[in-house]
């Protein structure tokens, strides 16, 4: 056991939002606060923990360069090289669905298996999704293998955040989100000109193909680094029961059928028969969902007292739609400006760069705040109306087909962004209520 970790710290299979302390003490804002805005006893020194810091962000950032790596490349030389333009929103809904859908099921996962093996299988699952997809010899070869990166990519983001609120007193959350919110808007900044490079030059597939030891490398490191006491000693099967994989399989019907009924309508149009029947089961496999959790599964990955949190609606609500708008933005504009105003893929990446830059200033102001004032209520209001702010002139201008006001409207809104990032993932995962932050 490495020295630096304290005896009696929480074992890297701790629940996640655990009730008490390991000393018994209940767990809540105002019991951080009392004790001076640490946990009761810390898992490493302050030496260590930047080392941890430093290794997890590895991953981050490669997984924040992936999104536009591939996106800047993605939508004018892949579809025309594989001919299946039409086709290429599958590229990034493969992504993003098994993405969206597996990240939830880390949590649990990384509390039976512990934080340690999950994020080791991510980077495995990231690595061989992205080989698949630079040998890929057709579209549906390329949308398997981006499933399979996006089962990697969603264990690299959940269990890092988590690994964070395990390791680093309330106090200094702010701060140490705010080290890896600065890696992964650094990933995006640089992912996006790399990307264009990279496709004008060598073309897309070393868009992918250069993340395979990027990624290797970001294992060893954890491997090496990542030293935590080991989880509980029972037989894997005994584990295996402990996993529910009703609410899992639940959960991931229901996150492919929104999926798949959203691109339906936007392809085949809301009219047709096949996007309205989808989008109709959506809310029955939700709401089956929610009653697998509260009153059949016996270890639920998402209990019913986090799902119903009232003083966390805000921030489900908050988190959805700016990252909806953000994420909606950084992919489609690389589109306009290629697709409509005929610029390259470098020149598409290199625009993109002040909005990311932005997003990282945002990101060291939002964590600054919250270090010196501990008030995250008023940040994260005055960030959202920031980003609200410029949805308006942004879409003004590519209706003008202004790529100066394009490009001058996303660091505004990258900016917000950042500012935000930081609270919302802080108010969510510590379970603070409004009246604590205010």
């Amino acid at each position: 056991m490495n020295s630096s970790l304290s005896s009696g710290g929480s074992s890297e299979g701790s629940p996640l939002l655990e009730d008490r302390y390991h000393d018994d003490t209940p767990r809540n804002i105002g019991n951080e606060q009392a004790l001076g805005g640490d946990t009761p006893k810390a898992l490493y020194s302050d030496k260590k923990l930047h080392l941890v810091i430093a290794a997890v962000g590895i991953g981050v950032y490669l997984a924040a360069a992936d999104q536009l790596l591939t996106v800047v490349a993605t939508y004018a030389k892949i579809g025309n090289e594989l001919n299946a333009l039409n086709n290429t929103s599958w590229i990034a809904t493969a992504y993003f669905l098994t993405l969206t859908s597996s990240q939830p099921l880390y949590g649990k996962l990384s509390d039976i298996f512990g934080r340690k093996s999950c994020l080791l299988f991510a980077y495995i699952a990231f690595s061989l999704g992205s080989l698949g997809c630079g040998l890929a010899q057709d579209m549906a070869q390329l949308c398997a293998a981006r499933a399979v990166a996006g089962i990697g990519g969603g264990g690299i983001n959940s269990v890092v955040a988590i690994l964070l609120s395990d390791l680093v007193p309330l106090k200094d959350r702010g701060v140490s989100q705010d080290r890896i919110s600065i890696l992964f808007l650094a990933g995006t900044a640089t992912g996006a000109p790399l990307g264009g490079i990279l496709a004008d030059s060598v073309g897309w597939r070393w868009s992918f193909l250069v993340q395979v030891p990027l990624c290797f490398f970001a294992f060893i490191a954890v491997y090496i680094i990542l030293d935590l006491p080991p989880v509980e000693h029972d037989h894997w099967l005994a584990k295996v029961r402990k996993i529910d994989f009703l609410g899992a399989f639940t959960l991931v019907a229901a996150v492919v059928a929104l999926l798949f009924g959203l691109d339906s309508g936007s392809n085949l149009g809301w009219s047709h028969a096949m996007a309205g029947a989808v989008l109709s089961l959506t809310p029955v496999l939700f709401a089956l969902f929610l009653l697998i959790e509260i009153n059949v599964a016996s270890h639920p990955f998402t209990p019913g007292h986090i799902i119903f949190d009232r003083s966390l609606f805000v921030y489900y609500g908050v988190g959805f739609f700016s990252g909806a708008g953000q994420t909606s933005t950084i992919f489609f504009l690389p589109l306009i400006f290629q697709a409509v105003q005929g610029l390259g893929a470098t020149q598409s990446g290199s625009l993109l760069v002040p909005g990311m830059v932005a997003g990282v200033a945002g990101s060291l102001l939002g964590g600054w705040i919250i270090k010196r004032t501990e008030k995250l209520y008023a940040i994260t209001l005055s960030a959202n109306a920031l980003v609200f702010a410029s949805v308006i002139p942004m879409g003004m201008f590519v209706w003008l087909h202004s790529t100066a006001g394009e490009t001058t409207g996303l660091p505004i809104m990258s900016f917000g962004a950042g500012c935000g990032m930081i609270t919302k993932l802080l108010l969510t995962c510590c379970g603070i209520y409004l009246a604590d932050s205010v």
